[in-house]
């Protein structure tokens, strides 16, 4: 259960879902948000995922390798 929790409470989860909702928002009825507006926005969500994402596999690679 905690594994779920984890995933929940995870910043990368909900800015992919925020992200989701603009597209579905935006995409689906028709909000009319600016072309520009609306790639910057995608844009800096997929940055913050994957920035987030390279620094966790950072974490993971310095925690399995022990100081020599």
């Amino acid at each position: 259960m905690s594994d779920w929790k984890r995933k929940l409470t995870s910043r990368k989860f909900w800015v992919a879902v925020a992200a989701a909702i603009f597209i579905v928002l935006s995409e689906g009825l028709g909000l009319n948000v600016d072309r520009d507006l609306y790639w910057k926005i995608i844009t800096l969500a997929l940055g913050y995922i994957f920035g987030e994402a390279a620094v966790d596999v950072a974490r993971a690679k310095k925690e399995a390798d022990p100081p020599a």
